[in-house]
């Protein structure tokens, strides 16, 4: 909502809403809320949209904003929803809660029947309550249910069953069920029984009750299981339902899960009457348990949900449906499949106790294997509740202190998401436990079932610690229910079923279904009938919300922007808004929405504008008013609504068009006011007269009254009105008076807070209203606050007492005194009161007594003297004596100053830190200075003083820094000194060490190299073998203080060189050698060795080495081997061993495995061994066979490449004529396609091509004859065996001795390796040793006439990797190998290589091989390209790794040299690196060098050259190149070239006056140059400049005179150039402006100015012979060749001779100086006191200096001698009488000019 603009106020807005109670039948409920608007809302509170009233049960407390409804002895029947609706003129506002009245615990006994329950609050009416629900119920199939509900309310509630969220007749047909309706007992309400007829298996489910009326909604729900009986009772033949539609018809389905995951199976089923469904497995029942889930979905299908299969799952599925009209069946084929890594030992299912412990227990294939714990889908951490052990392979979960909620599936877990499943059974009181969580949506039933271990047991439902209503709990037996129909978010928390020390607990949520704000009204209408009133209607929306809703009014005054709510309404349809509902007159619009839980709809606005005036309420009335005497008196009321009214005194109208009146003339006045809803009356200054007056107030539909009270006014003051301030002078009298308004009344006085006494000082005195205070002699100390005090009111005065004014007597002008330096200075005033306070001032600042001030005071005389007045002393001083000030101008002459050292200009070198002192001297200790640096002036600061002592200034450095380099002046006057300071970083020193250090050390031994500096902050670079080095693991640079350290942690042998310590300004150098241990052969002592194998066999030569880490190399006749499949090198700790795992004869030959320092000799030779017949070791039994039939004659040599000799019956045997030789590797094979009697005999193998004794051979013994019918006598069995395993076929034969023949697939079967045949008796066998996949087929045996034929099936083994890739980086062009290991060795091409999941290319640099269980990838020289992903794949497996290439490393083959040049010339640096192309940079100093005229690069092949020319001095440095992360440094020293004189200076004339200058040119800018005189060397001087202007030496000789001219030269080093001649023309200066005479009065300024016919002419000026120096009140200036004097202040004597004089001119001019009467400035006292013996002063001062002053003695002029002394200083004269005696008195008078002075001189003592 919105505030109110203007006057409106706000509306009502609730800031804490009354908030849901739940109260046990009997008991107190309260529901509060807070309420704010202005005005205060009135509040009152509904039920059933009827407004409560208080009754003996229901009150309305209220707390300022706070509201209450307080509920006693609540019934079922005051359930319901109150709501509590605040109204103002702003607008509305409301707030509902329910209150459910809950059953008690213990059943009341009935109540007698004359008893009569207490009617429910309001008019009887409330929402349905269930005063019994329905209880939940376990059946048999068949049995007959009840579910009865009882519901009370008014009206009387409808009520109505529903089964999992749909209506019965949805579910049933009408034969199923019953509905009884009935009545409640004991009060209005009514009951509804559902009686189900007999039960199905389908019937079970959630049942909920509903009652709805006017008022509200309920509901009660119950759990229905139906369960099968042992027997199911036969179906009712008469029921003809509607067959069962089968959704799937095609074959059962295939379904394959991976161990350790989920099975999910859904069947969804339709049929009438709804089908009872089964789900078997194997073709037995299943049964809901821990692992097994059955549940019917949102969509109502059947879901059989199997958690965490395993390989015991797997198996046909069945969903069985079934009803009176028949049934279907829906199959499924579940496969587990298995991890390709297991565990070796499974977890198996434990029980515990409660409160006792459980251990869970598995192992893993590999103890490294990393495993984890769940409890269903939770993982679990070690703790005290889980303690987790791991042994080795076998992982252990231990469960302490078991409780109910402990029971459920735990698993353990490796990698790969490998699972092993086992469930925990909790033994205890409760034996089904809840779920650990339980989503439901909103709207929807949650229920919750517990089964306790003993029947009849009542246990405890609670959520989040609070009990639940027992109406929605049932038992029955084992069972216990929960059921909470259509869960709000209110019933989402922590659900808990205790039992005793017991308990099992679910989480509750809700998932909250998002919901649509509902439509807008429709149809909205204005109509505006009646006067005063406006009717609106509108139209419920369309579709009309599901969930309760409210409409919402909302007005808006025309010309406003701000919407305000009005109220709102629950049901749609018409409105009429009164006047009284707005908050004042005024044109109003209209607008509507609708309000649910779900939001709010857009508004909806009626068309046109209604005029309304409100009504006006009174809100708070007049109240009589009470005022004193004098007061103002004020009436007010607040109306509900803005709106005129009229005021009445004493019933006599007021005027309201005028705001302010009278009742009639000189009679009361008023003021009437109004400020929206308040009105005000304002009677000023009422009287007695006016006490009872009778105020009213009058408007339509309301009047009010209220009585006015006059008091007697309590005491006042009448004066004074306010604080009054006084000021009074010493000794004045002194009076305060207050007046009051009472006569006599009593009052106190107080002075500073403090009561004052009464004293002779200080009177206290009353006259009627009249209080004073006297002080008759006032003090300084009375000043103070002074205060009259009575009543509570007071009266303020401020005294201010002061000494009267002083007054300075003499002087009475301003006085002008002129003194010269060190003369004595004495400023005298005469005040008109001795102890008058008085002070001196000098240029505004009070002066303080010194020894260069003295102040004197003699009586009312006060002096200030300057005993030795300097020039700073003067200016203007001041002497104040109260208000007046007498002015004092002191002018002190000064001589001229001027520096006396030093002469010429100083040159200060100095380095940073030192000390610099700059002095210079003056001529007098007074003169000031003024020091300035390269033109500004400096400022004193720590890092610069300023020192002053007698003549000497100094400037004092005391840590020079580089920046303070500069010239510094000392200034004076218009001369100064001057000095060059010049400040460099002082040259870093290395300390230690001085000489070359030479370090040797041993492999990993650690290394540190150390300089001390000669200054801490210096920076050093760090060089090996002329690269710079870069910190790393292996180098490590530190830096302490002035010490820098190189440490090696572990020095390894490449390590060592030459290292330096490059400081700038010198260099560290030192020789690390790291060196090796020797590398040691300890194990065979021997060095030489023969050893003899055979062949074909193993040879391993075995070395063992110290160090362990020592590299060996091996030889074979002198060439190192290289590593290949028959030739393996391995180490192993200090083990060195080479492998020929089958040695060939050409293998023999002479192995050397060679370390740096020892080397041994293998000898190997091999023999091959005689070849053996292997198998077997009897002769053969004789072979008889049919004619016809095959014969096959095998044997097998020791050596495949043995050759055999075949004979029959001593003929050799010849290929051809039906017989067959065959050689596969060491068998050796005879075939007789069909034999005959003459293939009958003996048949002979020797192993060697001639008969030769001793020769080893083998006979075979052939008899040819018609055998005797055989046959077959058992059958051939299937066999399924698994890739790698034997299978073995077996029939029996007869005869014993009958042939039989195996056949694979048709042909005719040939032992082998792999075929194997026996016979044992008439027992027959063949065996297919390590079955292979292609192995399967049909096996048949064949003997006679018979045959018999079984299936071979083989399985395939998974072929898994144990030892996985690893990640491998290598270096660019290195050998890399990849490496896995698998369970079992896998035939050729079952492993297969690929790169990105992409076979592997062919290149020439891949290949792979395979050694037993061991698969190897070869790649050679990797380049970059071959960085990726690398996979080795079979059927089952697969592992990939990483391949990682690094570019190959750069490295220096050729390292920069260092280069010294001479200036000028030219460098050339060159360096060779390992590979080609490589893009580098060059820098000189770290900045990178560009090509240019001067810089030139090439790059070629691996040599990279850098050329720099015109190098100078500034060049020199470090040249790096940086290419990737290596760099190479080098040092270029370029050495400064000799100096030498280009250009000399020249012949010079000049003309006298003028400036000469001579200037050379050398061939550096860095160079001195000493400049000569006729062979004296020339120092600079003010006149004599030298300067350096790069490579220019100038010489500068100013104001040249004759005696200048001569020859001068400059000489650099040991060049000189050739003297050059000075001539100095004498220069003729002429008057070409002569000097005007010029006649001026005393204080007047005179000018004269000459011009001479040249510029640079030095002039003089002298007035009346003397010399003019400039300064005071002469100032001399030159203009060009005009030469000006300015003298001011004239005064008499300075009248006569002006002369000018430039060489031999000159000008002569006359001054007459026209002199003022002489007036006396200051005189003497008109009387002075002189003791007898004493000497008397007496002094005046005249206006002018050299005035003639005459003293005389009564009358006689005095003449100076023995007892007079006349003195005279500027203008101040003295006549000092010595040795006065009494004679001497009388009176003395002092003449000047036409004035006089007189002092009367008085002498007292002897």
């Amino acid at each position: 909502m919105k505030a109110g603009s203007g006057d409106q106020g706000s509306p009502p807005c609730f800031l804490r809403f009354p908030r849901p109670v739940r109260v046990v039948s009997g008991g107190e409920a309260e529901l509060k809320c807070v309420v704010l608007g202005e005005p205060p809302p009135i509040v009152v509170w509904e039920k059933g949209g009827q407004q409560l009233a208080a009754s003996e049960r229901l009150s309305f407390p209220v707390d300022g904003a706070e509201h209450g409804l307080l509920l006693s002895g609540a019934l079922p029947t005051d359930a319901g929803v109150y709501v509590c609706r605040a109204r103002n003129a702003a607008g509305e506002a409301y707030a509902a809660a329910a209150v459910t009245v809950l059953e008690p615990q213990a059943s009341e006994p009935d109540p007698q029947p004359a008893e009569r329950p207490l009617p429910p609050p309001g008019a009887g009416e409330g929402a349905p309550v269930f005063l019994a629900g329905p209880r939940s119920q376990w059946v048999l199939r068949g049995e007959q249910v009840v579910l009865t509900c009882q519901v009370g309310g008014l009206p009387a509630p409808e009520l109505y069953w529903e089964k999992d969220g749909m209506a019965l007749d949805e579910v049933w047909d009408s034969g199923h069920f019953v509905l009884e309706p009935g009545h409640a007992e004991g009060g209005p309400g009514a009951s509804l029984a559902l009686r189900i007829l007999a039960a199905r298996l389908p019937d079970s489910g959630v049942y909920v009750c509903h009652a709805r009326n006017a008022h509200g909604h309920a509901q009660a729900g119950a759990l229905l299981q139906v369960h099968q009986p042992p027997e199911s009772p036969p179906e009712d033949p008469d029921e003809a339902p509607k067959p069962v539609v089968e959704p799937l018809k095609c074959a059962p389905k295939t379904f394959w899960v991976n161990e350790g995951k989920h099975a999910k199976f859904r069947c969804y089923v339709m049929g009438k009457p709804e089908p009872e469904i089964e789900w078997h497995w194997e073709g037995r029942p299943l049964l809901s348990d821990r692992r097994r889930l059955m549940y019917r979905d949102r969509d109502g299908g059947f879901v059989l949900k199997v958690l965490y299969c395993q390989a015991k799952d797997r198996g046909l599925y069945v969903c069985a449906a079934r009803n009176s009209a028949g049934q279907t069946l829906s199959a499924v084929q579940l496969h587990v499949k298995e991890p390709r890594l297991r565990f070796t030992r499974p977890l198996q299912d434990v029980e515990g106790r409660e409160h006792g412990i459980a251990v869970l227990e598995c192992k893993v294939p590999n103890s490294r294997i990393p495993t984890a714990w769940f409890r269903e889908d939770q993982r679990l951490l070690p703790c005290r509740k889980y303690e987790q052990i791991e042994e080795g392979a076998v992982r252990r979960l231990i469960i302490h202190r078991l409780k109910a909620d402990d029971d459920g599936v735990y698993l353990c877990e490796m990698r790969g998401r490998v699972r092993t499943v086992a469930n925990v059974t909790v033994k205890g009181p409760i034996l089904k436990r809840l779920p650990r969580k339980l989503d439901v949506l909103e709207g929807e039933n949650a229920v919750l079932l517990v089964e306790t271990q003993e029947a009849g047991v009542e246990g405890r439902w609670s959520r989040d610690g609070e009990d639940l209503p027992t109406i929605c709990q049932s038992s029955s037996g084992h069972m216990h229910a929960l059921v909470l129909p259509g869960v709000t978010r209110e019933d989402a928390g922590e659900v808990t079923f205790s039992l005793g020390n017991s308990r099992t607990t679910t989480l509750l949520r809700v998932k909250c279904v998002k919901h649509s704000p509902p439509g807008p009204p429709m149809l909205a209408e204005m109509f505006k009938g009646q006067k005063n009133t406006v009717l609106l209607t509108w139209k419920p929306p369309e579709p009309v919300p599901e969930t309760p809703f409210i409409y919402r009014l909302e007005r808006q005054e025309v010309g406003s922007e701000d919407w305000i709510q009005c109220f709102s309404i629950e049901k749609a349809g018409a409105v009429e808004v009164p006047g009284d509902c707005v908050p004042s007159e005024g044109d109003y619009r209209f607008r509507i929405c609708t309000v649910s839980e779900h939001g709010r709809s857009s508004h909806v606005v009626f068309h046109g504008a209604a005029h309304l005036v409100p009504t006006a309420r009174l809100v708070a009335g007049l109240e009589d008013v009470q005022v004193y005497d004098g007061e103002d008196a004020v009436f007010s009321l607040d109306l509900s609504t803005i709106i005129q009214g009229t005021w009445f005194l004493n019933g006599e109208e007021l005027k309201s068009n005028e705001p302010e009146g009278q009742v009639e003339p000189g009679a009361l006045r008023y003021r009437i006011e109004q400020k929206g809803p308040q009105h005000r009356l304002l009677l000023q200054a009422v009287r007695h007269q006016h006490s009872g007056a009778l105020v009213g107030f009058s408007c339509p539909g309301v009047q009010d009254s209220a009585a006015l009270t006059i008091q007697e006014s309590p005491v006042h003051i009448l004066s004074p009105q306010g604080k009054e301030s006084l000021t009074f002078t010493t000794s004045e009298r002194v009076m305060l008076t207050c007046e009051l308004s009472r006569v006599d009344f009593p009052a106190c006085w107080y002075k500073d807070g403090q009561e004052v006494e009464e004293s002779e000082s200080l009177l206290v005195k009353m006259d009627g209203r009249k209080h004073r205070l006297i002080l008759p002699a006032a003090k300084v100390q009375d000043s103070g606050e002074f205060e009259c005090r009575t009543e509570g009111v007071s009266a303020f005065f401020s005294v201010t007492v002061r000494d009267p004014p002083v007054h300075i007597l003499d002087p009475q002008e301003h006085v002008f005194v002129h003194a010269i330096t060190s003369e004595c200075v004495m400023l005298s005033c005469e005040v008109d009161r001795e102890d008058a306070p008085v002070c001196w001032y000098k240029d505004g600042q009070e002066v303080e007594e010194s020894d260069f001030v003295v102040l004197e005071k003699e009586g009312p005389h006060h002096r200030l003297v300057l005993p030795a007045a300097q020039p700073p002393d003067g200016g203007e001083f001041q002497f104040v004596a109260g208000d007046e000030r007498a002015y004092f101008t002191v002018t002190i002459t000064d001589v001229s100053s001027w520096i006396v050292y030093p002469s010429g200009k100083v040159y200060v070198a100095a380095v940073r830190l030192e000390r610099v002192v700059l002095t210079c001297e003056l001529c007098r200790p007074w003169a000031e200075v003024r020091w300035t640096k390269d033109g500004d002036e400096v400022v004193e600061s720590p890092a610069l003083l300023l020192q002053k002592e007698d003549t000497i200034r100094r400037l004092v450095l005391p840590a020079v820094q580089l920046e303070d380099s500069g010239e510094y002046l000392c200034e004076i006057d218009d001369e100064s000194a001057s000095f060059t300071v010049t400040v460099t970083e002082p040259p870093v020193r290395i300390i230690y060490p001085r000489d070359e250090v030479t370090l040797i050390a041993v492999s990993l031994e650690c290394v540190v190299l150390m300089c001390e500096l000669s200054r801490e902050d210096a920076p050093v670079r760090w060089y090996k073998d002329g690269l710079e080095v870069e910190e790393s693991e292996a180098l490590v640079l530190e830096s302490d203080g002035p010490h820098r350290r190189l440490v090696l942690p572990a020095a390894q042998p490449e390590q060592g060189g030459e290292f330096v310590c490059d400081a700038g300004d010198d260099s560290a150098f030192f020789t690390v050698t790291v060196t090796a241990p020797p590398e040691r052969i300890v194990h065979p002592a021997a060095r030489s060795l023969d050893l003899q194998f055979g062949v074909p066999g193993r040879v391993e030569l075995r070395c063992e080495v110290a160090p362990a880490g020592s590299q060996v190399r091996w030889y074979k006749d002198g060439l190192e081997v290289e590593v290949s499949d028959s030739l393996q090198l391995g180490a192993e700790g200090p083990a060195r061993t080479l492998t020929l795992p089958h040695a060939q004869p050409e293998d023999a030959g002479e192995y050397v495995c060679e370390t740096r320092d020892e080397a041994v000799t293998f000898n190997v030779s091999l023999a091959e061994p005689p070849v053996q017949f292997l198998a077997p070791e009897a002769a053969p039994a004789p072979l008889r066979v049919a004619p016809g039939e095959p014969v096959m004659l095998s044997c097998e040599l020791s050596r495949a490449s043995a050759l055999v000799f075949w004979s029959h019956n001593g003929r050799p045997v010849q290929e051809g004529e039906g017989l067959e030789l065959h050689a596969e590797g060491p068998r050796r094979t005879l075939c007789i396609r069909a034999a005959d009697l003459a293939h009958a005999g003996l048949y002979t193998c020797r192993a060697t091509p001639r008969i030769a004794p001793g020769a080893p051979s083998l006979s075979f013994t052939v008899q040819v004859a018609e055998p005797p019918l055989a046959k077959l006598v058992s059958e051939l069995t299937p066999l399924t065996v698994h890739e790698g395993d034997d299978a073995t076929f077996r029939c029996e034969v007869s005869p014993p001795d009958a042939d039989v023949t195996w056949l694979r697939n048709g042909a005719v079967v040939t032992p082998g390796p792999q075929l194997e045949m026996a016979q044992n008796g008439s027992s027959r066998t063949l065996t297919v040793r390590c079955c292979q996949l292609d192995d399967a087929g049909t096996v048949t045996a064949r003997a006679g006439g018979t045959a018999t034929s079984a299936r071979l099936h083989v399985r395939e083994t998974e072929l898994l990797f144990l030892r996985r890739l690893q990640d491998v980086r290598a270096e660019e062009g290195q050998d890399v190998c990849l490496e896995v290991e698998t369970g079992r060795v896998g035939a050729a091409g079952v492993v297969r290589w690929v790169r990105g999941g992409e076979p592997l290319p062919h290149d020439s640099r891949v290949s792979v091989a395979q050694d037993g269980h061991i698969y190897r990838l070869f790649i050679h020289g990797v380049v970059l390209a071959d960085q990726g992903t690398y996979g080795c794949e079979s059927h089952h497996d697969r592992t990939l790794a990483r391949l990682s290439v690094r570019p190959r490393q750069l490295r220096v083959l050729r390292p920069l040299e260092d280069v010294t040049i001479t200036e000028g010339g030219s460098a050339t640096f060159q360096l060779e690196l390992s590979q080609e192309g490589v893009t580098g940079e060059w820098a000189r100093g770290g900045v990178r060098l560009q090509p240019g005229p001067k810089c030139h690069m090439h790059a070629e092949s691996h040599t990279h050259r850098l050329v720099l020319s015109g190098l100078g001095l500034a060049d020199s440095g470090c040249i790096s190149f940086t290419a990737d992360s290596l760099r190479c440094a080098a040092r270029l020293t370029v050495r400064e070239a000799p100096v030498t004189i280009v250009r000399g200076p020249q012949d010079l004339e000049v003309t006298e006056g003028d400036t000469a200058t001579l200037e050379c040119e050398l061939s550096q800018a860095l160079a001195d140059v000493t400049w000569e005189k006729d062979g004296r060397p020339l120092t600079p001087s003010p006149r004599l400049r030298l300067q350096a202007l790069g490579t220019r030496r100038l010489l500068q000789l100013r104001r040249c005179d004759p005696l200048d001219a001569g020859t001068y030269s400059c000489a650099v080093g040991t060049a000189r150039a050739r003297p050059a001649r000075l001539t100095v023309r004498e220069r003729v200066v002429s008057v070409l402006s002569e000097l005007r005479a010029v006649s001026a009065r005393e204080g007047d300024g005179a000018t004269f100015e000459c011009t001479v016919s040249e510029v640079e002419t030095t002039g003089s000026w002298e007035l009346g012979g003397r010399p003019l120096r400039p300064g005071g009140r002469v100032r001399i200036r030159q203009e060009g060749k005009k030469h000006v004097l300015v003298l001011s202040e004239l005064r008499p004597e300075d009248a006569g001779e002006v002369r000018f004089q430039a060489g031999p001119a000159q000008s002569v001019a006359q001054l007459e100086v026209e002199a003022l009467p002489l007036q006396m400035c200051r005189r003497p006292p008109r009387e002075k006191t002189v003791l007898v013996g004493r000497k008397a002063v007496l002094e005046v001062t005249v206006s002018r200096s050299g005035g003639h002053v005459c003293w005389l003695r009564e009358g006689v002029e005095l003449c100076p001698g023995d007892k007079y002394e006349l003195r005279s200083h500027g203008p101040t004269h003295s006549l000092v009488i010595h040795d006065v005696r009494p004679e001497d008195q009388g009176t003395y008078c002092c003449q000047a000019g036409q004035d006089s002075a007189h002092t009367r001189l008085l002498v007292e003592g002897e």
